[in-house]
């Protein structure tokens, strides 16, 4: 069916479309009230600039139906999540934040650090911008609130308490010596503590060690003034502070040129407690109201806290449905609001002038590293004498140890800066042994092999090969290379402690000023091909030791390994597995349990149980 049959069939209803181009990528995910009306539109009229771009590339559309607009915007979301379109406006972190995690959905919750936000029962709080902030955070919870951090899940019986237990940094559920009632009721004081309710868990603090000194229970009574004192520390630290009481997220978009960055402060019980930023690309051409509204789905997508309150400097689009979206997810009312005039407004403004800050900040930063790059290639290409600026830089490098468990690796540098998103290893399959140079062979002709079958993954050419190691090394690639027809690439071998660089045909290595931009850029794209490499083998020879010892423990057949990998989730925690939680999986008993703490604690600590190495 062509489009215009396809245009003159869709019906007047919710749901979500998917535009594909001629290779069938999905280039785009939008939703509708009414898709008959919102898909035709596009092939109807004018439209900005990089809209009119999109609609040039449609060579087909997909839809789905919904019930309504609020399931049309759920499912809005998760498609672009997976497919991340070429022309939706996406999310990006600059890096990856830490999140505090504490596992409502156990009998007896864990207090953990993680860097994945997942849909499990579990509250999450976070993302803390501030690594050290976190860390200072979860030292105070830890010695205000002994809640278990220990990974044991469900928790597992133990005949006594581990060392947390001894130091005071755990209550022992493991051991039954704290009932769940009194163990939920700390839990609840973390909770309150992490949502910024520090004057309501003051009060009951107070409460309590007032009840606890009328029983003369003065121990308790001590400890629990020792936590009043903390949080009332901690409460006073607070600088800026908003409505009285609030708790609600502000929401700030930052734009100058195609640059955009949307930036949002925690506010709970009127203080500001945290924040996060994005990088948004894809908003050429899109209103402040079309931006904000991808801001708020995609951030608010992701499982964070949600809280009543969203202060935003200006109406999103379709800001009734995401309104009714984000009240389905936190269950309960969500109101998007703008302030007009007062302390909230003074809040918003607050924002936005961090969000300005940081966007400037983060472009100097970009431009100084685009100018130090370009310096650094240009100056490559003069000392090398290269026919051209070389705008893509590849590095190969193999790992192995004594010729097992071989791997390859390639680094991209583009315009002088690290691509890990086009990085690639390899797994050497044809070469039995510790021989480098055919192992370099084999990647550089997989790599190569593959651009010429038009495998997107490598069908961008480097203008640039870097070899890590010497002569030899070279001479090994230029043959490969050659034999492919991709010999008129300009290639070179760096070799380590005099950082020598050998090109084919040259009597003598080449020695770059050592305090020159060229030689430093090279020493970073070689010192990432190396690490890339060196990352994957410890990989790989891990897993494959720790395996093969398992396989090796008598007693282990293929069903009782099954039943451990499923609950400890990798062969590395077993390793670390007391006697009685290996008892504890089904099928298992005193005697093979002892002989995988021998022969696994042998691997993980380098020790023999009875004290020998």
């Amino acid at each position: 069916m062509g489009l215009e049959d396809k245009l003159e069939r869709l019906p007047d209803r919710p749901g979500v479309y998917l535009m594909r181009n001629a290779a069938g990528e999905i280039i785009y995910v939008g939703k509708a009230a009414s898709l008959k009306n919102r898909v035709r539109s596009y092939f109807r009229g004018q439209h900005p600039p990089r809209t009119a771009v999109m609609v040039s590339h449609i060579a087909d559309f997909e839809y789905i139906l919904t019930d309504n607009e609020v399931e049309a915007l759920i499912l809005e979301c998760n498609l672009i999540k997976e497919h991340r379109p070429r022309y939706n406006v996406n999310l990006k972190d600059d890096k990856s934040y830490p999140y505090l995690r504490i596992t409502i959905q156990e009998k007896f919750p864990r207090l953990q650090v993680t860097r994945t936000v997942v849909k499990d029962g579990s509250r999450y709080f976070g993302p803390y911008t501030s690594v050290a902030s976190l860390k200072e955070t979860l030292r105070l919870l830890r010695s205000l609130f002994p809640v278990r951090n220990c990974k044991t899940t469900p928790l597992q019986p133990r005949s006594r308490p581990c060392l947390n237990a001894h130091i005071g940094r755990c209550l022992a559920p493991c051991c039954d010596q704290v009932e769940e009632a009194v163990y939920r009721e700390l839990v609840d004081k973390v909770i309150m503590f992490l949502e910024g309710r520090y004057t309501a868990l003051a009060q009951e603090l107070k409460e309590q060690m007032q009840s606890a000194a009328e029983r003369m229970e003065f121990e308790k009574a001590a400890r629990l003034r020792d936590q009043l004192r903390a949080v009332q520390e901690v409460s006073q630290r607070q600088k800026i502070t908003a409505a009285a009481g609030t708790s609600a997220d502000i929401v700030a978009l930052a734009r100058e040129g195609e640059a955009a960055l949307g930036l949002i402060f925690f506010n709970r019980s009127g203080k500001v407690i945290g924040r996060d930023h994005f990088f948004l690309t894809g908003t050429a051409g899109k209103s402040v109201a079309e931006v904000m509204a991808a801001l708020l789905k995609g951030y608010y997508s992701r499982g964070v806290e949600i809280p009543p309150e969203i202060y935003l400097p200006e109406e999103p689009e379709d800001s009734v449905t995401i309104a009714s979206w984000l009240s389905q997810l936190r269950g309960g009312r969500v109101y998007l609001k703008v302030p007009k005039r007062g302390d909230k407004l003074k809040l918003v403004q607050l924002v936005h002038e961090n969000a300005l800050s940081l966007l400037r900040e983060h472009l100097l930063s970009r431009q100084h590293q685009e100018e130090g790059g370009k310096e650094a290639l240009l100056e490559l290409q003069q000392l090398l004498g290269l026919p051209g600026l070389p705008r893509r830089l590849e590095a190969y490098d193999i790992s192995n140890f004594q010729g097992s468990d071989a791997v390859g690796a390639m680094a991209v540098f583009k315009d002088g800066r690290p691509q890990p998103s086009a990085y690639r290893r390899f797994q050497i399959k044809t070469v039995q042994g510790p021989n480098d140079y055919a192992s370099l062979q084999e990647i550089l002709s997989r790599r190569f092999r593959r651009a010429a079958e038009a495998d997107s993954r490598f069908a961008e050419l480097p203008d640039f090969v870097l070899i890590d190691g010497g002569l030899g090394q070279l001479r090994a690639a230029r043959e490969v290379m050659t034999a492919l027809g991709v010999g008129a690439i300009p290639t070179f071998a760096l070799a380590e402690e005099e950082e020598l660089l050998f090109q084919e045909g040259s009597p003598a290595p080449i020695r770059l000023p050592r305090d020159s931009k060229a030689l430093q850029l090279l020493q970073h794209l070689r010192d990432e091909a190396h690490r890339f490499a060196l990352t994957y083998h410890r990989q790989k020879r891990n897993k494959g030791v720790y395996r093969s010892l398992l396989d090796e423990i008598p007693g282990v057949g293929p069903k009782r390994k099954r039943a451990l990998l499923r609950h400890f989730g990798s062969v590395e925690r077993l390793s670390k597995a007391s006697l009685e939680e290996i008892m504890a999986v089904e099928g298992m008993n005193r005697t093979v349990a002892g002989r995988i703490l021998t022969g696994l604690g042998r691997r993980a600590n380098g020790k023999n149980p009875a004290g020998g190495t």
